[in-house]
């Protein structure tokens, strides 16, 4: 008996010293690396991400294939890639966190392996997977091997999209065929100074393009959020950001079978906010804050925004009414007069989708005085970008409410949200204009003749400016149709919504049965 006790004992000891082993990934002198870098590591992120002592590690033993690829002497336990299952906020999720201290984080086959089993794991469960990327591209010595995993992944990612929550978190490079797989997640965040993404590096740029450029200027969280808008969120430091992927998992269901969660709130649900009533200004080319609006109507005033720097004419993000997620999508009057182009109408168009994918009631608020013209929007394709807002919003089947507080003119008042593409209740504030196009522009080319054969042209034009205003310049013309379900107070929007929400909670609506649509991407 002392001699079978003795054995368990060395292999019970065995066991802790090999887990000791893969804790330290790399080594403590590359951990210290990582840190003087400004970085944590692998490990550190799981323990910030997931609700403490909640992480279950699978396939820590996992080794390269050595004997293949020639790095016998190089065999470190987990590959490079911790990964397994944790909750936040009492909620199942799925993680992977790439470990840079490894082979500079590189993706070797056995390294994809390990994060396709977390994947399919997720789908078969039904539970978001957060990515947490921290690597040096495709293990070199591996050769097609590598690219085999990288595609393996984006396989899983693609048939994981609109089934079950995806977050990206890139906390260190992220280059070459490694970028795309967090490109067809939801939701993307970088890290300030740390992360960057890009196809091809500084090196490969400055040799075909003779542009020196540095990998910040390149692929940085500053270009990426505000000017290629491939990240929806920067953050100032890694912990900021794995809070940020919290608090946007807090929005979201489980799966595209399951309803968001919803929160008790304090804010009443009948509050009226007077703010709201004389916010909008009397003089229409001016412009007013619509954050300010959000910010009056929805819970506690708390408002999470994706791609707050990107496409500033364009708001979307999430928020909670009554208790309830929902997605918000509006108009910025205070730039370029809140006018739909290409970057806006692509922005709106995908978090629409986002949405409708998971079950998240959309809540638009419209000022758009139409598309935005010229030269380079319409060899941009603004028809075909403009186009795939309208088919995100006509496809949506989940609740849309749709509030008009100030312009909605031209094929712009169609796409956002209007009764025709199945709004379920569109309101409009009375300071709301809906017509073809602006009152100035109508009157120049309806009474184009009359006012140039007038006496006094201009004041002939100013007459009938003011008399068209007061025919078609307000939203009871379309209230009489029936395309305005109601013209509201301002002050009465939050109740009026939250009641909404409360009767569409058993909205059941599908599409016609089909492989898919084709959206024009």
């Amino acid at each position: 008996m002392a001699t079978d006790q003795a054995r368990a004992n060395l292999r019970v000891e065995r066991l802790r010293t090999i887990r000791a082993e893969s804790l330290l990934g790399g080594g403590q002198e590359r951990i210290d690396r990582q840190h003087e870098r400004g970085k944590l590591t692998a490990r550190e992120r799981l323990d910030l991400l997931l609700d403490p002592g909640s992480f279950v590690e699978l396939d820590a033993f996992v080794l390269h294939r050595a004997e293949e690829f020639g790095l016998d002497e190089q065999r470190v336990l987990g590959d490079g890639v911790v990964t397994g299952h944790g909750t936040i906020d009492g909620r199942l999720v799925f993680v992977f966190s790439q470990d840079f201290t490894v082979f500079g984080g590189s993706l070797s086959e056995a390294h994809a392996e390990k994060i396709c089993k977390v994947m399919d794991l997720a789908m078969r469960v039904g539970a978001p997977i957060i990515g947490l990327n921290d690597s040096g591209g495709a293990r070199i010595q591996e050769g097609v091997a590598s690219l085999g995993g990288y595609a393996d992944i984006f396989l899983r990612n693609t048939l994981a999209s609109g089934v079950v929550p995806q977050i990206s978190l890139i906390l260190g490079p992220c280059a070459g065929g490694a970028v795309y797989s967090p490109a067809i997640t939801d939701v993307t965040i970088m890290v300030e100074g740390t992360s960057y993404m890009f196809v091809t590096g500084p090196d490969v740029v400055r040799a075909v393009t003779h542009v020196d450029v540095d990998r910040e200027r390149l692929g940085g969280a500053a270009t990426h959020s505000e000017i290629s808008g491939v990240a929806h969120l920067a953050a100032a430091d890694e912990p900021a950001a794995l809070d940020l992927a919290r608090a946007i998992l807090g929005y979201l269901p489980q799966n595209n079978l399951s309803d968001p969660p919803s929160r008790p709130t304090s804010d009443p649900m009948d509050r009226r906010d007077s703010l709201l009533d004389t916010i909008v200004p009397d003089e229409p080319t001016r412009a007013y804050d619509m954050k300010a609006v959000i910010a009056a109507v929805v819970d506690e005033g708390a408002f999470l925004e994706l791609q707050p720097r990107w496409a500033r004419n364009m708001i979307v993000g999430f928020a909670r009414l009554g208790g309830r997620s929902v997605g918000i999508v509006a108009q910025q009057p205070m730039v370029l007069a809140g006018a739909l182009d290409i970057d806006a109408s692509d922005k709106a168009a995908r978090f629409v989708r986002f949405c409708d994918a998971f079950n998240v009631p959309l809540v638009t608020f419209v000022d758009v005085p139409g598309f935005l013209p010229g030269l380079a929007q319409e060899h941009g394709g603004i028809i075909r970008h403009g186009a795939k807002l309208l088919y995100a919003y006509a496809e949506a089947t989940v609740p849309k409410l749709t509030v008009i507080t100030r312009k909605a003119y031209g094929g712009a008042y169609d796409v956002m949200s209007s009764k025709h593409i199945r709004g379920d209740v569109n309101l409009a504030w009375p300071t709301a204009e809906i017509a073809v196009m602006g009152v100035e522009g109508a009157v120049n080319v309806i009474f184009r003749d009359r006012i140039a054969n007038a006496a006094d042209p201009e004041a002939e034009r100013a007459l009938l400016v003011h008399e068209y205003e007061q025919r078609f310049a307000h939203p009871y013309v379309a209230a009489a149709r029936g395309y305005v379900d109601d013209v509201i107070e301002p002050s009465e929007t939050r109740p009026r919504l939250i009641r909404s929400l409360e009767m569409l909670s058993g909205k059941r609506q599908t599409n016609p049965g089909r492989k898919h649509g084709n959206i024009p991407l």
